[in-house]
């Protein structure tokens, strides 16, 4: 997503969608933000740009969730003394508080300790480090996989080992900010294009063929739910012979037959898309990431990647329950169709409602308001509802696109999604709905 307050174009910006009811459009802006240059070391620098963030209602706001109602779920929870159904957590599968996993951290935090006490190349590497790594790849189908401690360090380490000064890397204009970020890290310029376009991609490599070392896209965009055009991508990037890096944090265990993402969705071969990062943190229910690919890509990584080589090593309990949620995720196909159905069965319903969704068919389901401060009351309201939805607003977004960001998890009930499907009629008309959209 366009995250980076320093990109402060605000020329509009047009989305397009087909969908079973038809073509239509939704025009934005890219956000602009107090540029950071702006708080300066003065008493008042720091109240005057918070107080601009408010004046756009952009301020984030923290909740703690003090408990688990219901047991080995977080599809309720406890905020701030409010029980609440969570429509709001990546826990696709439902996989979070699962008896089994947790209880295989505790096992082996019971044998090696609670942390890893140095980094990968000094003497954090472990057994359950190693053992995942190598299930992880055999899952994906690539030679080899390497765990980092988060999907963003995943992202760096992919892009800043891969792309150098002087080059370029082709981005999708609603990437991650990871992505923008591993970029900026590699001293590489880059060049974004229309969101799932692949032609405008492709002008993009025209534009600077010699020099587009890297195309970069997520799989499943997280703001939006839909998919990348990740067959034309591989072609366009094979024939420009610039890397294809693909980030399927969203994808990897819920999209594809058997739940491995993106690249088995579309029937791809590792040769078409030579690097892929996953996260452990949203379908698997644990924490960390990783990268797959070939022998000699990992083996650069790990000569070269700054996230990787300084910091200190995953804890082993960590990897030691990613390793028992793997196993779930392939023993239990249940999950990921139930979550998937659990979506369907959302949509239906909010297009009988006439809400504006985003085309996805994933367990992200974005309806979009379009003000900030609209958001923040749709989101206030279903919260007195007895329902957690964050409001998604600039930068995370385009200004004019703001949104209920709605997920979906395989322990969330019909009844459940009903019921939010109830709620959201109950909002005042100040949420557009599909109708009052313009191109």
């Amino acid at each position: 997503m366009p995250q980076n307050p320093e990109y402060r174009c605000t020329a509009k910006i047009t989305r397009s969608w087909r969908t079973r009811d038809g073509p239509f459009e939704l025009v934005g802006a890219l956000p602009t933000l107090p540029s950071s240059p702006a708080v300066k070391r003065e008493p008042t620098a720091l109240k005057s740009a918070l107080a601009e963030i408010d004046r756009q209602h952009l301020r984030r706001t923290r909740r703690t969730v003090e408990s688990f109602p219901v047991a080995d779920s977080r599809a309720e929870i406890v905020v701030d003394g409010k029980r609440v159904v969570d429509f709001c957590s990546n826990d696709y599968l439902g996989l979070a508080r699962h008896p089994e996993i947790a209880a295989a951290m505790g096992e082996c935090a019971a044998r090696t300790g609670a942390g890893s006490g140095a980094s990968h190349l000094v003497t954090g590497h472990g057994y359950e480090h190693q053992a995942l790594e190598e299930e992880l790849a055999a899952f994906t189908g690539y030679e080899r996989a390497l765990l980092f401690s988060t999907g963003y360090m995943a992202n760096l380490a992919a892009i800043a080992t891969l792309a150098d000064r002087g080059e370029v890397v082709a981005l999708d204009r609603l990437n991650h900010a990871s992505l923008i970020d591993g970029t900026l890290i590699s001293g590489a310029r880059f060049s974004r294009y229309a969101h799932a376009d692949a032609a405008d991609a492709e002008r993009v490599l025209k534009e600077h063929q010699g020099a587009a070392t890297v195309i970069a896209t997520d799989g499943v965009f997280s703001m939006d739910g839909d998919l990348a055009r990740l067959p034309t991508l591989a072609r366009i990037a094979k024939a420009y012979k610039a890397w294809l890096v693909v980030d399927d944090a969203h994808g990897i265990g819920v999209v594809g037959p058997t739940g491995r993402g993106i690249v088995e969705h579309y029937e791809l071969s590792n040769s078409e898309v030579p690097v892929l990062v996953g996260t452990l943190g949203k379908a698997f229910g644990t924490f960390g990431a990783f990268v797959a690919g070939s022998t000699e890509l990992i083996e650069l990584l790990v000569q070269k990647a700054r996230t990787y080589i300084y910091t200190t090593a995953l804890p082993q309990p960590v990897a030691a329950a990613t390793r028992k949620s793997l196993e779930i995720v392939q023993r239990e196909p249940w999950r990921r169709e139930r979550v998937l159905a659990l979506a369907a069965r959302f949509r239906k319903a909010a297009r009988a409602l006439d809400l504006h969704l985003a085309p996805s068919e994933t367990p992200i389901q974005p309806v979009i308001i379009g003000a900030a401060d609209a958001a923040v009351r749709a989101q206030n309201r279903l919260l007195e509802a007895g329902f957690l939805v964050v409001a998604i607003r600039p930068p995370t977004v385009p200004t004019g696109t703001a949104r209920l960001r709605i997920t979906f998890s395989a322990a969330h009930t019909e009844e459940q999604v009903d019921a939010l499907v109830e709620a959201l009629a109950r909002i005042p008309a100040h949420a557009p709905r599909k109708s009052e959209v313009h191109g």
